[in-house]
C-alpha cells in the first residue's frame, strides 16, 4: 500500500486498512474491543464477534461506524464448529469476503493443578486453542478461494492469533491457560509455515499485563498495581489500545514480510526482570 498523497515521510496513512474486511472474535470488551475499534479507525469494515453481551457488542459497532466504515455484531461461540462455519458464511455473504482475522476470544478458569476439574481444563482449551483453529481454518478457506487482490492488500489474507506472555512464562495456578497459549504459539507457527506459500500471513500478538476487566484485581488497588509493576521493566501497565496498535500494524502491508512471528507487547515482562540484579 503506497502512502497517501502528500503524507509526510514516515507517517502512517490514516486509512491504512481501507477497503479491507476484518473479523475480531471476543470483541465486545477489553483487548478485542480496542482491536476492533482500531481496525475500524484504520479504514477496515469490521465484524464484532461476541458470545454474550449483545448490547456491549452493539456499542462497539456504533463506535466503529462513526469512522465511516461498516460494522456488525455477530453472536457465535468460537469453540463450536457449526457456529464458526455459520459466522464465516454470513460474513462472506454480507461483507463480500474476509481479509483479516484477529482470533482474540479467550477466557480463564483458574485453579491449582490438583483442584482443577476436567471441565475447567477442557473449557479453556476449547475456547482459547480450538476456537482459534476453527476460525483460522474457515478464514483460510475464503483467503484461498479469493486469492490476492493487489489493490486491497499484498497478501491473500492475514491471521493474527492472540496469545500471551504465558506462552513463554509458566504460570502456577493457571496450567490450562498457559497450556492453551503454548499451543497457540505452535499452531500459529505451523500455520504460518504451511500457508506462507499461498500468500497468507499468520502471526501472533502476546500481550503482557493489560488493563482489562478480566484482570481488574491485579491492577485496581495501589498495592496490587505496585506488585504488578515489579514484573514490568517499562514501569507501566499496558492499555488495550497498545494491543490494537500492534494488530493494525501486523494486519497492514507495512508488515508484509512479517510471517510466523510473535510480537510481545509486554513492557519488557518477558525479559525476566527478577534477574536484573542477580541470577
Amino acid at each position: 500500500m503506497s502512502p497517501a498523497e502528500g503524507a509526510p515521510e514516515g507517517v502512517v496513512p490514516p486509512q491504512l486498512l481501507k477497503g479491507q474486511k476484518a473479523l475480531v472474535t471476543g470483541a465486545n470488551s477489553g483487548i478485542g474491543k480496542a482491536t476492533a475499534v482500531g481496525l475500524g479507525r484504520a479504514g477496515a469494515d469490521v465484524v464484532v464477534n461476541y458470545v454474550a453481551g449483545r448490547e456491549a457488542a452493539e456499542q462497539v459497532v456504533e463506535e466503529i461506524t462513526s469512522f465511516g466504515v461498516r460494522a456488525a455484531a455477530y453472536e457465535a461461540d468460537v469453540s463450536q464448529e457449526d457456529q464458526v462455519v455459520a459466522m464465516m458464511d454470513r460474513m462472506v455473504q454480507e461483507f463480500g469476503t474476509i481479509d483479516i482475522l484477529v482470533a482474540n476470544a479467550g477466557l480463564q478458569r483458574d485453579a491449582s493443578f490438583t483442584e482443577m476439574s476436567l471441565a475447567q481444563w477442557q473449557k479453556v482449551l476449547d475456547v482459547n486453542l480450538t476456537g482459534q483453529f476453527l476460525c483460522a481454518r474457515e478464514a483460510t478457506k475464503e483467503f484461498l478461494r479469493r486469492g490476492v487482490v493487489p489493490e486491497v492488500s499484498r497478501a491473500a489474507g492475514k491471521i493474527i492469533c492472540m496469545s500471551s506472555v504465558h506462552q513463554l512464562i509458566p504460570w502456577a495456578g493457571h496450567v490450562n491457560y498457559a497450556s492453551s497459549k503454548g499451543g497457540v504459539q505452535m499452531m500459529m507457527e505451523t500455520l504460518a509455515q504451511e500457508l506462507a506459500p499461498k500468500k497468507i500471513r499468520v502471526n501472533a500478538i502476546a500481550p503482557g499485563a493489560i488493563k482489562t476487566p478480566i484482570n481488574r484485581s491485579a491492577w485496581e488497588t495501589p498495592e496490587a498495581r505496585q506488585d504488578l509493576l515489579r514484573l514490568i521493566p517499562y514501569d507501566r501497565i499496558g492499555e488495550p489500545e497498545d494491543i490494537a496498535h500492534a494488530a493494525v500494524g501486523l494486519a497492514s502491508d507495512l508488515m508484509d514480510y512479517v510471517v510466523g512471528t510473535t510480537l510481545y507487547v509486554d513492557g519488557g515482562m518477558t525479559l525476566f526482570p527478577g534477574f536484573a540484579t542477580g541470577g
